[in-house]
């Protein structure tokens, strides 16, 4: 496939969404620094800790997926050194493993950060610690999260016996249950089991056994065209960085018109509501850093991985 088919509607193309939604996550950088309740007892991690690392889940992937002397990649490489400065380096991660030994967030964040390649190595020494106690390996997760948390592990130097080709056969996905059955949270989990045995499309997807790419080849195409009718371009971008990395599962000119109509979706200022209308919020108020940046960061995840892998004079 090439750049010309992938390219949405009117004048705007793959390249350009991903160019608008990291400058709106590069204006709104401050959104994602740490405040002081980041390490509060019970603080609420999905408006600190979940926020920033899946700014550095993107940025690492976009790093690795694009050449060094991309504006891209130069965009991605300091929204990476921003995100690991608030975490001061690492050592943040120290002291969450002491306050809350058995939480499994820090560790799933810090191997965002170890992808590509800042570590520390004193928290690496400490989770393997914690990691080696039956608490640690006894905490009940369901099978898509437990996958996640057994990719983080082996980027600390982790291992465990318990085996993931195990593990991903009991996700939703790893089941091949009938298509019928897929609503959105089925769809939240499928991307996700996709994601980590992908390395978040840093891997490229020999980590999809051929069972699993052969059903989403079938079954991805109309799963897909159900969210986008829906208006669900969160989930819609997840599933098009799916279609990214497993090869073939959709053909041209499906693949064209669900990009056609994310770019329709996508505000001028680059931010991409989880759900409804384009102007249904203001990205550029308090309340709409919330409602888009899920969306936005995933929009330029799914639109580098589509370029890496389609587009002309990108890495494969």
């Amino acid at each position: 496939m090439s750049a010309v088919t992938v390219r949405a509607a009117g004048t705007r193309g793959v390249r350009d969404v991903a160019e608008a939604a990291l400058g709106w996550v590069a204006a709104h950088r401050a959104e994602f620094t740490l405040g002081e309740d980041a390490l509060a007892a019970y603080g609420q991690v999905d408006s600190t800790w979940k926020p920033l690392g899946e700014l550095a889940q993107v940025c690492a992937t976009v790093t690795r997926r694009t050449p060094p002397a991309d504006p891209l990649h130069t965009r991605a490489r300091d929204l990476l050194a921003h995100a690991w400065d608030q975490t001061e380096r690492g050592a943040l991660f120290l002291d969450m493993q002491r306050q809350e030994p058995f939480a499994t967030y820090p560790l799933e964040v810090y191997a965002a950060f170890a992808a590509a390649g800042l570590r520390h190595p004193g928290y690496e020494t400490a989770a393997a610690t914690v990691a080696r106690t039956r608490g640690w390996r006894l905490v009940e997760q369901g099978p898509t999260r437990r996958l996640g948390v057994l990719a983080a592990e082996r980027y600390s130097g982790i291992t465990r016996p318990e085996p993931a080709a195990a593990v991903r056969d009991g996700t939703w996905l790893g089941g091949l249950p009938e298509p019928w059955t897929f609503e959105a949270h089925a769809g939240y989990a499928l991307t996700h089991v996709v994601f980590h045995l992908t390395d978040w499309g840093r891997a490229g997807p020999a980590g999809v056994p051929p069972r699993l790419a052969a059903y989403l080849t079938q079954w991805l195409p109309p799963w897909l065209d159900t969210c986008l009718e829906a208006r669900m371009w969160d989930l819609s971008c997840e599933l098009l960085a799916v279609a990214a990395s497993v090869p073939g599962s959709l053909d041209p000119p499906a693949h064209q018109e669900a990009w056609s109509r994310l770019a329709a979706a996508q505000r001028p200022s680059g931010a991409l509501p989880e759900t409804g209308p384009a102007g249904d919020t203001d990205p550029d108020g308090t309340d709409g850093f919330g409602h888009c940046y899920h969306s936005t960061l995933l929009a330029a995840f799914a639109a580098a991985l589509t370029d890496a892998r389609h587009g002309q004079g990108a890495p494969g």
